[in-house]
């Protein structure tokens, strides 16, 4: 049985309703009134035909029930289909939108009953009852036991026939809320869903038992013909006989001698009752193989897992075979039942060794066809459940492979172990494939040689190369000779150097007192280079830069092994870089050294005396190029490159505020300082306003508020509140030590409510210029800057009326040694009010701001002279969310809540003239699953918020703390699939916790601009 239900707890059912509810109110029926009109329908079936081949028959049978119970506003459905070799009964094979404790009662009904879903498959007609009530019995099972307490009465069943290939038929059946009938209109689709599901699934067989089996279990047994019964040596075993014509199931012993802890009245019920206890993922397997054995009058054998009486599983082996009539049908099924637990355990010890072992392991049967592939196999064929039992020769990568079906063949013919090289299907691997004939078929052994092929290419290369090292001196002299500045110097060395050498990537390092910083680099990523960057001392000689420095020598790594066996502190370089042999090149001048170039290749290798002297020869050739470039570029180069970094690039342009900023960098050629500034969306349409600032300059100031900045927006996609983020802030802020300070600003603006939320740490207060032309500044509590705060940090509240202006900014832009902060702060709202009044009425857009900005940072910093202190300026007018796109309604604590929903958003959505039918019902999927979540996890109230922002936001709200999280379902899992949807359906989800619970939150792209 498959379901939609999400989460893994364990549900006893969904919240019912008090007496007083309307549910429980008498009635009379009314028939569903649709709005939609045939194009819908045909729009649905549309969606269905497009469902790929390649889908499971019981992804099939669910996308096809969750298409029919959104659209004729279902609670939610249940498709039965017949039992195989179990005659007489009809088993849930999916349901959507249903409880357990719903669906439990469900699970085995009789053909033969009164229950909608028996009467439609067995007269071939549509059923309706009014009123749900459980099923009828089967042997061992009482429905009416397992039936929900304070189900609400009047809910309506509806079942129609699934068609089948003979006289069997399956049913789709649909509940609704009470006192709804389902028109004409809703019965005929359903009934066209279950004829499209029929139409899917006939050629799986899963809907057509043979004819020479419904034959054989309706004639009346004849002469009984002896068959042997396979036995288990040295195994205590139970002789059973199961008569197919009364389904009596008997036993030559207690079933409970030989499998311990099994119900000892199982086999009184008949095979139903043994069939309850197997386990739900071995049931169609087993169901199967009694099928196919019956079929054929043959023996047959099974293995799968049964229930204890204490809830625990023990593995069974199932042989049997099948006893036929004088005319040859078969009546009875004789067999053996033994406990296989031992067994099993050790083959799942060989299984899983050969699963995961390095090399990949293929076994063929004697037709060719793959039986078993591990992992390593698996990269190169394909997905196990993909390619077993397929043809081995049917598989592209081994017909790529020239004459391999005549050498496996031959191999087989000749009984003897055989190996042969073959490239990959990638075209640039190789493997080694050993064949070994073994009675069943033939086993492949594939290892990949890639490496040695690769090395083996590497010194042809190599060979080739020596010819060229002559004319590569000559002309790596002249392009140095022409290098201005040190990245001239990198490009010379790189063009020059790594391809004959058939490097792969090259650094050059220089030195800043006794730190080695990164020149510029080839081959690396720009993550590594920062890393590397002031890593290595020039003193520190358990590093290979320094070690080559003190001795003036090159120094040549060949392998990893070699480098963590030499320099243990270098595990960065090799874990990041990437790189597997090394070359270290010491720059030298006049005795000094000035830096070291590093030249990196992408597999082990050693270099010959030959490439050492060259090499040698190039690292003075160097050394005297960057001397010289040093001299024009050392002032400029690190300022440049890291403002260019610290900073955002561009601010995000939102619809709730319009945005620009400033940023001013002390005196020139000093180093970069670290204030900051972020404008992150957040959720709901809201936004998150920051500025900060380090205290100090220099590469270690830089590089904390990069770590800010970046722990800001991680925070930030947690949803927490202004005070929790600076208290995370000034976590990190003292782990970094005690001569680290910095301070922050941290505000959200909700467009909704038109209030901003904010948090400081040392900052100075932000300005506010009201669109009345006044300007004040926002009341803050005097918390000292992160690193020697106190928390917990104070949340302000502020209400900020329509196209207000907020200036965050940092103490640099109104302190200076000639103005306090007090004063400053005065001059700051002077040119505010100067420059918002002289302003058009119409709101400002970006580029007004720019210009805004621009006055302001020009007027409070100096125009002569250089700034003792950086600069930044964040300027941000707020556009509040109109009341006509925002819509909220509470929802029931109960299962209609999901049909409630759809109808909700279809009719805003077509209020909003958002009538894409794509995004009507992808957004009635989304809530449905949203809120059918909290009625099953969750507890109310529930309420349902909509926001036509930048995004189509939906929100569904509960009083529950329990964070939902996806997790991985397979095909046979009863739950776990809703959130996967959500996640495939939209832009972005997340949950949002508040002071009465939480929120989920869903984002869409908008089809149009529109609000």
């Amino acid at each position: 049985m498959v379901s939609t239900r999400n989460g893994d707890a364990d549900n006893t059912g969904p919240s019912i309703p008090p007496a007083s509810h309307p549910l429980h109110q008498p009635q009379g029926l009314r028939t569903i009134q649709t709005v939609r009109p045939p194009e819908q329908h045909r729009m649905r079936m549309w969606l269905l035909d497009a469902v790929g081949e390649d889908r499971r028959d019981v992804e099939v049978l669910l996308t096809a029930l969750q298409q029919a119970v959104a659209e004729v506003h279902g609670l939610g459905g249940m498709v039965h289909l017949p039992g195989g070799g179990m005659s007489g009964v009809l088993y849930l094979v999916a349901d959507s939108g249903l409880p357990e404790s719903m669906t439990r009662p469900w699970l085995i009904i009789p053909a033969r009953g009164t229950a909608p879903p028996s009467r439609a498959a067995r007269k071939d007609t549509t059923a309706w009852r009014p009123d749900l009530a459980p099923p009828d019995p089967v042997p061992g099972r009482d429905p009416a036991a397992l039936w929900p307490s304070r189900l609400p009465a009047g809910i309506g069943h509806l079942a129609v026939p699934i068609p089948g290939g003979g006289r069997r038929r399956g049913a789709l059946s649909v509940l609704f809320a009470p006192g709804a009938e389902p028109g004409a209109t809703e019965r005929a689709f359903v009934n066209e869903v279950a004829a499209w599901m029929s139409g899917r699934l006939r050629s799986s067989g899963i809907l057509n038992p043979s004819a020479t089996l419904l034959r054989a279990l309706e004639n009346e047994p004849g002469p009984q013909k002896a068959a042997p019964v396979w036995d288990v040596k040295g195994m205590p075993s139970i002789t059973y006989t199961w008569d197919l014509r009364t389904g009596e199931l008997t036993s030559d012993r207690p079933v409970e001698e030989v499998l311990a802890g099994i119900d000892p009245g199982v086999m009184s019920g008949g095979i139903e009752a043994w069939a309850a206890l197997i386990h739900p993922d071995d049931l169609p397997r087993a169901v199967a193989g009694f099928d196919t054995g019956i079929q054929l009058r043959g023996g047959f054998q099974a293995e799968y897992r049964i229930r204890r009486q204490d809830g625990t599983y023990v593995w069974i082996e199932a042989r049997a075979r099948t006893i036929t009539d004088g005319e040859g049908a078969p009546v009875k099924v004789i067999g053996t039942l033994r406990d296989s637990s031992e067994t099993h355990a050790a083959a799942e010890s060989v299984g899983r060794a050969l699963r995961h072992m390095s090399d990949g392991f293929v076994s063929l049967d004697a037709d060719w066809r793959i039986g078993f592939l591990n992992q390593a196999a698996e990269r190169l064929f394909g997905a196990a459940e993909d390619v077993a039992g397929t043809l081995f020769w049917d598989i592209p990568a081994v017909r790529a492979v020239p004459g391999l079906e005549q050498r496996c063949r031959a191999t087989v013919a000749e009984g003897q172990p055989a190996g042969l090289d073959v490239p990959g299907p990638d075209g640039t691997s190789w493997y080694h494939l050993r064949l070994v004939p073994v009675p069943e078929g033939l086993t492949l052994y594939i290892t990949d040689t890639t490496q040695r092929h690769l090395r083996e290419v590497e010194r042809a290369d190599a060979e080739r190369a020596a010819a060229e090292r002559a004319a590569l001196v000559q002309r790596v002299t002249r392009e140095l000779a022409e290098a201005v500045t040190a990245q001239d110097v990198m490009a010379a060395v790189a063009d020059g150097v790594m391809a004959p050498l058939g490097a792969t990537g090259l650094i050059m390092l220089g030195t800043v007192g006794d730190r080695l910083t990164v020149v510029g680099s080839r081959g690396y990523s720009e993550r590594f280079t920062r890393l590397l960057d002031g890593l290595w001392t020039v003193s520190d000689t358990t590093n290979p830069v320094g070690d080559a420095l003190r001795t003036r020598s090159s120094l040549c790594i060949s392998s990893p092994e070699e480098m963590h066996r030499r320099y243990p502190k270098t595990e960065m370089l090799i874990q990041q870089g990437d790189k597997h042999a090394w070359a270290f090149l010491p720059l030298a001048v006049s005795g000094r050294g000035i830096g070291a170039a590093v030249i990196g290749f992408g597999r082990p290798r050693v270099l010959d005396d030959d490439e050492r002297t060259l090499l040698t020869a190039l690292s003075g050739l160097i050394a005297q190029a960057l001397e010289r470039a040093g001299l024009y570029d050392e002032a400029t180069t690190r300022a440049h490159t890291l403002q260019r970094s610290l900073l955002p690039q561009a601010l995000p342009k939102l619809p709730e505020v319009t945005t620009a900023a400033r940023y001013q960098s002390a005196k020139q050629g000093a180093d970069v300082g670290g204030d900051w500034y972020d404008v992150i969306p957040l959720s709901a349409a809201r936004v998150a306003l920051v500025i900060g600032d380090v205290m100090g300059h220099g590469m270690a100031e830089a590089a904390t508020m990069g770590r800010l900045r970046t722990a800001v927006r991680t925070l930030s996609e947690l949803e927490l509140p202004p005070d929790e983020i600076l208290s995370h802030l000034n976590d990190i802020v003292g782990e970094l030590g005690t001569d680290t300070f910095a301070t922050c600003l941290y505000g959200i603006y909700d467009p909704v409510t038109r209030r901003l939320s904010y948090a400081s740490a040392g900052q100075p207060p932000p300005a506010v210029a009201h669109p009345g032309g006044t300007v004040t500044f926002l009341p803050m509590a005097p918390d000292p800057p992160l690193g020697v705060a106190a928390p917990p940090f104070e949340t302000l509240e502020t209400l900020l009326p329509a196209d207000s202006l907020l200036a965050l900014y940092s103490d640099g832009l109104v302190e200076s040694k000639d103005r306090d902060v007090t004063t400053g702060m005065r001059r700051l709202a002077e040119l505010l009010f100067q420059s918002v009044n002289a302003m058009p009425a119409s709101p400002a857009d970006a580029s007004d701001l720019d210009a805004l900005c621009a006055t302001l940072t020009s007027a409070l910093l100096p125009t002569h002279g250089a700034l003792m202190d950086d600069a930044a300026l964040l300027l941000a007018r707020t556009h509040p969310l109109d009341a006509e796109n925002v819509a909220e309604w509470p929802l029931p604590e109960d299962p209609v809540a999901a049909s409630q929903a759809r109808d909700l958003v279809r009719a805003q959505l077509t209020d909003w003239d958002l009538t894409d039918e794509d995004l009507i019902m992808t957004t009635e999927l989304l809530v449905s699953e949203l809120v059918g979540n909290v009625i099953r996890h969750a507890y109310g109230p529930i309420r349902l918020r909509m926001l036509r922002s930048r995004a189509l936001i939906c929100e569904v709200s509960d009083a529950s703390l329990t964070t939902p999280h996806i997790r991985h379902s397979s095909a046979t899992d009863e739950g776990g699939r809703g959130l996967q949807l959500i996640s495939a359906l939209c832009q972005r989800w997340g949950t949002r916790h508040t002071r009465t619970g939480k929120s989920i939150w869903t984002e869409q792209a908008l089809p149009t601009a529109s609000g």
